[in-house]
């Protein structure tokens, strides 16, 4: 099964973008009424068939809509600070995707190496990574945000800071099945105390990963991992 996206679908016919009705013509090589999978990357997945093989704008005709699909019982938030090399963040953020995310927040920490990403750039890793993974939701990915800012923003699920010491809850023993969270992941050199601080006065609860050092890409996804585990996803 190949899946292609196409954010804007409506009525009953999709037309494709140009790189992605090349794909379809001529890397597949797909023909004349064969089946084609589609998502709009808000949920839905959309079966197909190919009613005009044009090179440069391939039509489809709508057979069939699932709505929802597979979509998980719980909206997982990662703030994370970008690490120094951007290809860290890609390969977070392609991962994270695949294991279906709802958003993902770059945030900017006292002790943060990188204090700028490439939007755009990240929003193709997602696009592709839905596509690999079979996925119908792109996930949120917002703007970078310095961290005393972010925090005081409101969110209604369970609130999470991880940082280095053993004398926090283990995540598995924090996280409740079924929750929306929000879990901040510092860069290598930690957050620093003052940032501990200011989350924990945000209602933040200190949280902990594992006995093992983490890069910041590695601890995120960590994270993701624990949370899907947790609720059987």
């Amino acid at each position: 099964m190949h899946l292609f996206y196409e954010p804007e679908i409506s009525g009953e016919t999709v037309k494709l973008s140009e790189e992605e009705s090349k794909h379809c013509t001529r890397v597949l090589r797909l023909k004349l009424n064969d089946i084609v999978w589609i998502t709009d990357g808000k949920g839905t997945i959309y079966k197909t068939a190919i009613t005009d093989e044009h090179q440069k704008s391939c039509i489809l005709t709508i057979i069939e809509t699932n709505k929802n699909y597979g979509q998980h019982p719980f909206k997982l938030h990662i703030a994370i600070s970008p690490p120094q090399q951007s290809n860290r963040l890609e390969w977070f953020v392609e991962k994270a995707t695949e294991a279906g995310i709802y958003e993902i927040t770059p945030i900017i920490c006292e002790h943060s190496k990188r204090k700028n990403i490439n939007q755009e750039r990240l929003q193709k890793v997602m696009i592709s990574a839905i596509k690999q993974s079979l996925k119908a939701s792109l996930p949120k990915l917002n703007p970078l945000i310095k961290f005393q800012d972010f925090i005081k923003k409101d969110f209604a699920g369970l609130k999470g800071i991880a940082y280095c010491t053993n004398k926090l809850k283990h995540i598995t023993d924090w996280y409740k099945n079924g929750s929306d969270c929000l879990i901040l992941i510092g860069p290598e050199g930690d957050f620093s105390p003052v940032e501990i601080e200011m989350a924990l006065k945000h209602n933040f609860t200190g949280i902990n990963l594992g006995n093992s050092r983490l890069r910041t890409e590695t601890a995120a996804l960590t994270a993701c991992f624990a949370v899907n585990l947790i609720n059987k996803t």
